[in-house]
């Protein structure tokens, strides 16, 4: 079969999810025709992504996250806002999308987590399968637990939900832990981890390893850093304006997000820190490092993710860059209790994502039960500018 994917680029996790299953289905002879990922001023699209996919990759402008003019927190007004402003320029994306369709023709379109692929489904409606992929679909299942948060915040991450997955025959949901099937079109499946994370060796050396999503919160580690200067801190970001490696000092050094370095450095570390995010996690609890979350202000999905993710046992979290609560928590770390269900858990993914994506029970329905005149009114709109 031959699979186009579309792909979210505002955070890693998407990126090397779609990586990953790349290898698994052209390891069973299927072929990925083509790639096109979601791109923003905010962020650059790492080159370990490019190397990896060796396949056409179009980038389009798609929606994404304002941050305070610190870099940390989301400012939702802000980000409506600005959104509201690139409408003309997401309408030429959805066309640039219509048109690598149509080039490509692909059997199965498979989109993690872009709204822009919903959107093409809701607009164009082509005859194709669609399968969404993304740990963010688990909120449809009983027993993910949403956060507390403002009454906004858990109906903006159904909506986001629920727009990314427009046009799916199949939702896909990453989780932490195996669950029972709960509806139809929703399966609970494992985290898709890269090939070369199951090659490493894990083993505890004498620095502490770092990921922020948003370069803003280096300044929680810097603080900490003073605080503690003989412990090293190696943290990945994707900062614009400075070098590969930045040493701040001889035991605090910035890197740019660097895929196989990334994993290198995971492999020896003797914990991790990270902003919320579901993939990185989920490589570091399979190396059995001791694992401190930190959600991303105002990003209600990774207030979730923590949750989920203390709820499988996995690490601890908190709102800000303790590194003090996480070295307490690395003593009396234990990893073989939960290890004992997480790896066979993570070494079913081969054979459920293939079962999942090759089987489909209907034949290509899009979707002609939207009536045109529901639609009619945002294509007018966005065709007019």
């Amino acid at each position: 079969m031959k699979y186009l994917f579309i792909v979210q680029g505002e955070g890693r996790g998407h990126m090397t999810q779609a990586v990953a299953l790349k290898h698994l289905l052209q390891q069973a002879g299927h072929h990925i025709v083509g790639c096109i990922i979601g791109t923003s001023i905010r962020r650059e699209v790492p080159t370990f992504f490019e190397a990896e996919m060796t396949c056409p990759i179009t980038k389009v402008l798609s929606p994404n996250f304002v941050t305070d003019h610190q870099d940390k927190s989301i400012h939702l007004l802000k980000t409506i806002v600005h959104n509201g402003r690139q409408l003309s320029q997401y309408n030429t994306s959805l066309k640039t999308i219509a048109s690598a369709v149509d080039r490509l023709r692909p059997d199965v379109v498979i989109n993690f987590y872009e709204v822009l692929g919903g959107l093409y489904f809701l607009f164009h409606r082509p005859n194709l399968h669609c399968v969404c992929i993304a740990h963010q679909y688990l909120a449809g299942h009983p027993e993910f637990s949403m956060a507390k948060g403002k009454l906004l915040d858990p109906l903006l991450f159904s909506l986001n939900n629920a727009m990314t997955a427009i046009g799916a025959n199949k939702k896909l949901a990453l989780s932490f832990r195996e669950l029972l099937p709960h509806r139809k079109g929703l399966e609970v499946v494992p985290p898709l981890l890269r090939r070369d994370v199951f090659d490493l060796k894990p083993v505890r050396s004498d620095y502490l390893l770092a990921y922020v999503v948003n370069s803003g919160y280096s300044e929680e580690l810097i603080q900490w850093h003073h605080k503690n200067p003989d412990i090293k801190i190696h943290c990945f970001w994707d900062k614009k304006g400075v070098e590969s490696v930045y040493h701040y000092s001889d035991n605090l050094i910035f890197h740019k997000i660097n895929g196989p370095k990334f994993l290198q450095m995971m492999e020896k570390c003797d914990a991790y820190i990270s902003t919320a995010g579901f993939e990185s996690i989920c490589e570091a609890f399979y190396l059995g490092k001791p694992i401190l979350m930190v959600p991303v202000k105002g990003q209600y999905e990774q207030q979730c993710n923590a949750m989920d993710a203390s709820k499988a046992d996995i690490g601890v979290s908190d709102m800000h860059f303790d590194i003090d609560r996480l070295l307490k928590f690395a003593k009396n770390y234990h990893q073989c209790r939960p290890m004992d269900t997480y790896h066979p858990w993570v070494h079913s993914a081969a054979h459920r994502f293939l079962r999942s994506l090759s089987c489909f029970e209907v034949a290509p329905r899009y979707r002609r039960k939207f009536k045109k005149l529901a639609i009619a009114p945002i294509r007018a709109l966005l065709m007019a500018l």
